[in-house]
């Protein structure tokens, strides 16, 4: 099968087109055909092995090289075969998944427990901008943040891709929704239910007077007891992502707010999918959201697969709208 290999760490240009052995499903195990996935900061950090200090980490990143050939996280595509144990699903079966590594391949082979049938409502392409994004999405609005219906919820990065997912999944749970992005996003914000917008190129949200319940912190850019300025006396702050760094960010950015928890009268937490356990769960949650229409996939971008380093590299610039898909 063709796949996208990277064996050194460094700039999109160190992903090399390869052919490389079609993998051969285990007992428990999926063999699909990719037809979409998306690229997304997972993606780079692993190709770049930053933040260094996570090289030191038990994970999947090695301290001189990637331990992971193969990257990509999101997974849309056809049940090939199955493993000898696996029940509930057939070759032709539409699916999708989260898995830890493979998507920049034709061809990956996924733990039946992890898998899913793709929502009836989308394409592969929009199905592709649904695993790790919304997974955390949910994770953060839902169990980290524990939102409830009324409660005012503010969403830091909502034109990304993790972030077009919160602001849907808040607005689906009853919350009333601010989105901060930059000007040239905030009618995309609007219409997937954000109902003010805050221009994060002329307004520092943190001292706008406003004061919210959640705090979902996609993009970095304030600090934790900046934060807590505009956070209710008992609000909660989720931390999901943070500024690029080469050494310690955004790792450094989470572990502040989630030092500062134990001080303060607000929660401060930040967002782990990598520990989540109930991947398949997950999605089916999401594909009630997906099919009844709650939540659409916002996708910015598609390149064919032959170009998936420049979709890399565009994403990595930090201006994509929702999800940059790849198609095979």
């Amino acid at each position: 099968m063709k796949a996208f290999v990277i064996r050194s760490y460094g700039s999109p240009d160190v992903l090399e087109p390869a052919d490389v052995e079609t993998p051969v499903p285990g007992d428990h195990e999926v063999l699909v055909r990719l037809r979409a996935t998306s690229v997304q900061p997972y993606d780079w950090h692993h190709m770049r092995g930053e933040p260094r200090i996570a090289r030191l980490m038990p994970g999947t990143l090695g301290l001189r090289r990637p331990r992971m050939e193969i990257l990509g996280a999101d997974v849309a595509g056809e049940v090939v075969a199955t493993g000898h144990e696996v029940a509930g699903f057939a070759p032709g079966d539409r699916v999708f998944a989260l898995v830890g590594g493979g998507g920049f391949g034709e061809y990956v082979a996924v733990p039946a427990a992890d898998l899913a049938p793709m929502p009836r409502t989308l394409s592969f392409e929009q199905a592709a901008a649904v695993p790790l994004a919304a997974i955390t999405a949910l994770l953060a609005v839902r169990d980290d943040g524990g939102v409830q219906a009324g409660q005012r919820v503010l969403v830091n990065g909502a034109s990304g891709g993790v972030g077009t997912f919160a602001v849907q999944l808040a607005t689906a749970m009853g919350a009333e929704v601010t989105g901060v992005c930059s000007g040239r996003n905030a009618e995309l914000v609007r219409s997937i239910g954000a109902t003010a917008v805050v221009d994060r190129t002329t307004t520092d949200v943190t001292r706008s007077g406003a004061r919210f319940d959640l705090v979902v912190d996609v993009a970095g850019g304030h600090s934790a007891p900046a934060f807590r300025r505009v956070l209710t006396h008992d609000g909660m702050l989720v931390v999901v992502g943070g500024p690029a760094g080469r050494w310690l960010q955004p790792a450094g950015h989470a572990f502040a707010a989630v030092a500062l928890n134990a001080f303060v009268s607000q929660r401060m937490t930040m967002t782990e999918v990598g520990s989540s356990r109930d991947r398949r769960a997950n999605l089916m949650t999401l594909t009630q959201y997906l099919d009844d229409g709650r939540v659409v996939p916002v996708v910015g971008r598609t390149y064919p697969f032959a170009e998936l380093p420049a979709a890399l590299r565009y994403q990595e610039d930090g201006h994509a709208s929702g999800k940059v898909v790849v198609t095979f």
